[in-house]
């Protein structure tokens, strides 16, 4: 596991440094939104309500609806202006009895690990919290945000439990449960022997996702069986890399043919003829040396190299011849 926030736990004069680890992680079947003719996944565009034009990333700003329906835009000056809380602490507030927390408040679940200098005030604050049947009712920022949760131990290890705000748990306003009715004392009998006939521990290994094995299953004897579809790559990507290298490939020319002092305008010629889709063979072979003549030239450059290399050495020969003598 990664760590996503350091800080540390404050109670009284006692600092706990800690790591904040994520305690869940969600395995739900995700599916992709594809083309059932060719499988290629369907892409979304960011498009103006108004106008309908599509709308770069960097022209788009953060609004807030009014209950009215009016939109009011917020500039990252304005953001910058509300209260923020940035700190690494997890302030211990008070002490509050387990059953107190309502559990529909109960909102994410980070693991707390503490570093190797802060272990003693870790287990220290651990099995007070087990002694006590306590919750540590905390505020801690996380992303810049500050919010309300719990510490409470799993397992030996405290973990952090975010809570909703009040006002975010919505009230079960049903008409049809508004009315005073109860069982009867018969119903209420045979309705508790059934919960005694029934009743036991919970036992996690006994429920499985039975949902996300079968579609495991299912994906997979699709694949053995052939049954997929080759998704060929997306036209716009791929005539993006075509044109991007074809433009490599003209400047490579162009360099080439000023860099030997070629005729770079017959070859840029030939380029941009080639680019269109147009013939430039005859240009080319106008402007080439014919074949007859360019092999009598590089022959005659061949027996002058020769000559000029026997000259070479009869005179190195001489030279010895008289270095001898001389001696």
């Amino acid at each position: 596991m990664r760590a996503i926030w350091k800080g540390a736990v404050s109670f009284g004069l006692v600092n706990v440094p800690v790591r904040l680890f994520s305690a869940t992680e969600n395995h739900d079947v995700q599916f992709r939104q594809v083309h059932e003719k060719d499988g290629g996944r369907i892409k979304y565009q960011r498009v103006c309500s108004i106008d309908g034009e599509e709308v770069p990333y960097s022209d788009i700003a953060k609004g807030y609806e009014a209950a009215d329906g009016q939109m009011v835009v917020l500039t990252d000056e304005d953001l910058k202006s509300l209260p923020t809380r940035s700190t690494k602490e997890i302030s211990i507030e008070k002490f509050v009895p387990s059953e107190q927390i309502d559990p529909l408040l109960f909102d994410k679940s980070y693991y707390l690990e503490p570093d190797k200098t802060g272990l003693k005030p870790y287990v220290l604050l651990r099995d007070a919290l087990e002694k006590a049947d306590r919750m540590a009712l905390v505020t801690v920022s996380v992303r810049t945000r500050m919010t309300l949760a719990v510490l409470r131990v799993r397992d030996g290890v405290i973990v952090l439990q975010t809570l909703l705000w009040a006002d975010e748990v919505r009230a079960p306003e049903f008409e049809s449960l508004s009315e005073e009715t109860h069982a009867t004392a018969k119903e209420l009998a045979m309705a508790s022997s059934l919960v005694d006939s029934l009743s036991g521990d919970y036992e996690p290994e006994e429920f499985e996702d039975d949902y996300a094995e079968a579609v495991t299953q299912l994906v997979a004897t699709k694949i053995e069986g052939g049954d997929i579809t080759e998704t060929p790559e997306a036209k716009g990507e791929e005539t993006e890399v075509v044109d991007l290298l074809a433009a490599l490939q003209r400047s490579v020319d162009k360099a080439k043919a000023a860099k030997t002092g070629g005729s770079s305008a017959s070859d840029s010629d030939s380029d941009s003829d080639s680019a269109e889709g147009k013939p430039a063979k005859k240009t080319a072979a106008k402007a080439t040396t014919p074949k007859s003549a360019a092999t009598k030239t590089t022959a005659k450059k061949t027996t002058a190299k020769k000559t000029t290399a026997k000259t070479s050495t009869a005179k190195t020969t001489a030279k010895k011849a008289a270095t001898k003598k001389a001696s």
